[in-house]
């Protein structure tokens, strides 16, 4: 007997609710913000909003300081990735050998990952504090003054915040890659004679290649979005000199109350991240055939 719900598999009918979740909390606020960048939607003059078409879009080449928040940004995407995976592959490299404290190691450098970046935020302001902080103490007792938030030093502080927080996770990434590598390769490079740096440079890097190529989309994404440690410590200053795009546009939107203008930043955002995105997934795919 064929059932009125035949032709409606069971699995097909239990995603049903999934996509109600996904309309109401993913769809239907990119819409809405898709709507909003379009109009002169001022949350104290609600009353008055009016359609502006692309006019919030069009204002973005002369928008200095969005441009400049945008150039903090990638400075920071840059500098904090090339250091975590750095670091993360050296690190792997280390814990890669058997070693009987190897578990143990790992458990610790892996631990910053585990703390929210906004405790983190605070717990910096505090240790670098200049004033009242214990590392500029410490220094000071050596005739050293830095102020490590201070004009030209509070990004870079910043970037080295942030690779102390996520250089575990680059770490835990790259070392999976190694230890799923074949061991065959290796095999043959030591009969031959390799040394290690001809066999990291010649067997190594090229078969972690992939990985080490996901590693950087997933970080680099994530990096984009730093807020918390700015929000914590900075709040964009000395000046703009630290002011990330995503801070630049929680402040057009909910400080000045412009959220016509900051849904338009955010679209740009997530143009320039797909776009950053899609020449990296190409670089991996090129990576693959390669192989």
């Amino acid at each position: 007997m064929v059932t009125r719900h035949s032709r409606f598999p069971l699995a097909h009918r239990m995603l049903v609710p999934l996509g109600v979740v996904l309309l109401a909390v993913l769809i239907y606020p990119l819409l809405f913000s898709a709507w909003i960048s379009l109009h002169d939607y001022e949350l104290t003059a609600l009353q008055d909003v009016r359609f502006v078409g692309l006019r919030h879009y069009i204002a973005l080449q002369g928008d200095g300081s969005f441009w400049n928040a945008m150039g903090n940004t990638l400075v920071f995407v840059f500098g904090a990735v090339a250091l975590e995976t750095l670091l993360g592959f050296g690190l792997a490299l280390l814990l890669h050998r058997p070693n009987r404290y190897r578990d143990f190691f790992r458990a610790i450098l892996l631990t910053p990952m585990f703390i929210t970046p906004i405790a983190v935020g605070l717990m910096f302001r505090f240790l670098l504090n200049q004033q009242l902080g214990v590392i500029p103490y410490l220094l000071g007792k050596l005739g050293i003054q830095i102020d490590f938030f201070g004009p030209g030093l509070a990004l870079y502080s910043i970037i080295l915040i942030d690779v102390w927080q996520w250089t575990p996770f680059m770490l835990l990434l790259l070392l999976a890659g190694l230890e799923s590598l074949p061991a065959a390769p290796f095999e043959a490079a030591r009969v031959d004679g390799a040394s290690a740096w001809f066999t990291l440079r010649k067997v190594t890097l090229p078969l972690l290649k992939p990985v080490l190529l996901v590693a950087l989309i997933i970080r680099g994404l994530d990096a984009f979005k730093i807020f918390e440690y700015i929000y914590a410590i900075t709040r964009g200053g000395p000046g703009e000199s630290t002011e990330t795009i995503l801070y630049h546009i929680y402040k057009v939107g909910f400080r000045f109350f412009r959220l016509g203008e900051a849904a338009a930043k955010a679209y740009v955002l997530i143009a320039i991240t797909l776009l950053l995105v899609a020449l990296l997934y190409r670089a991996m795919r090129t990576a693959e055939e390669r192989r």
